[in-house]
């Protein structure tokens, strides 16, 4: 089975208000065949620390924990408290195993997605697949490339190239970080 690039996304949000819109955006995006979503968790993360998860699909909880998280799997992350913790560690470590090329968790450099979430917030883990892309990487490859790294460009290093003024970019800026 081919898949296109994927993507971790981890939005946050200190005094979440839902509205739909995200899962509007997301399932237009699905329809036009430029994303999928492969899998979405809500942790909230109380003042202490502790977290608590959430599977966001149209799956019962307990298909939930029978099925498994693709994104608790890559980051540690179970629906069942420390035990489901411990479960998505074991799965993520497992597959990488069986594919015989993955070290995962033994990283000193590794995002560690669940501390960069600040304690009295909530955070939303979106995993992408990006449909859109799968014919430009195999272009790539074709062509023997290959990806070194990649990121998201802040705003702010786009006014040295002039795609934007420093009054758009603070603006864009002051949407992305609102609430850091």
């Amino acid at each position: 089975m081919a898949i296109g690039p994927v993507q971790l996304i981890v939005l946050g949000f200190r005094h979440p208000n839902f509205h739909g819109e995200v899962i509007a955006e997301l399932e237009r995006l699905r329809q036009n065949d430029t994303v999928r979503v492969i899998d979405a968790l809500a942790v909230h993360k109380d003042a202490r620390g502790d977290i608590e998860v959430e599977h966001l699909s149209n799956l019962t909880r307990e298909e939930a924990i029978e099925l498994g998280s693709k994104i608790g799997a890559l980051v540690g992350l179970g629906i069942e408290g420390e035990a489901g913790l411990e479960a998505g560690a074991a799965l993520g470590a497992a597959a990488a195993d069986a594919a015989g090329r993955v070290a995962v968790f033994d990283d000193p450099q590794a995002w560690d997605v669940l501390a960069e979430i600040p304690n009295d917030s909530a955070a939303a883990l979106i995993m992408i697949e990006h449909h859109w892309a799968v014919p430009l990487r195999d272009a790539i490859a074709r062509a023997g490339g290959f990806r070194i790294s990649d990121g998201f460009v802040s705003p702010f290093d786009l006014i040295g190239i002039g795609l934007l003024t420093a009054e758009e970019a603070k603006e864009l800026h002051d949407i992305e970080t609102a609430g850091s």
